[in-house]
């Protein structure tokens, strides 16, 4: 994969994480116009190009034919991607775009590290399934509609570990 991340990519990634995200805050009580379009931007200016940009480098680092043990480290590097840190990266997008940033506090920590525990056997499969079922050109956009699920996990996991 070549940077940047190609311009239909970026397109797809933020209209799918973005309805993703907008899901989760129709079910959350947290809808916003400026959170479905800060959303749709961030996945397509933010996201798309960083997941591009790792999952190539993954490609390059365990490329095909690659042994059931570089398969798994594949997907386990792909699963560390979306660490606590981006978890909580992304619920403190929520709430900038939300209006609440007196909500804004280390509390996101707990709330990213307890949703990335939790998802973890979910994750580490879905992951495992993208980087070693799919063709390269298809990971990123297989990647947004596993995280477009996972932005209603996330968005709930606000309500649920916040």
């Amino acid at each position: 994969m070549k940077w940047p991340a190609p311009a239909g990519d970026i397109l797809r990634v933020g209209l799918i994480y973005g309805s993703g995200d907008l899901l989760a805050s129709l079910i959350s009580g947290g809808f916003s116009p400026a959170r479905a379009i800060g959303m749709t931007l961030i996945g397509s200016l933010l996201y798309a190009p960083e997941i591009h940009t790792w999952f190539g480098w993954l490609a390059k680092r365990y490329p095909e034919p690659a042994s059931p043990g570089q398969r798994w480290q594949r997907a386990a590097l792909a699963w560390c991607w979306f660490n606590p840190l981006w978890i909580a990266r992304h619920a403190l997008f929520i709430r900038l775009l939300g209006g609440r940033t007196s909500e804004i506090d280390f509390s996101l920590l707990t709330i990213g590290a307890t949703a990335f525990a939790l998802n973890m056997p979910v994750a580490l499969a879905a992951n495992y399934l993208i980087q070693n079922r799919l063709a390269l050109r298809w990971r990123v956009i297989a990647s947004a509609g596993f995280s477009a699920i996972m932005a209603v996990y996330y968005a709930m996991s606000e309500v649920w570990f916040g």
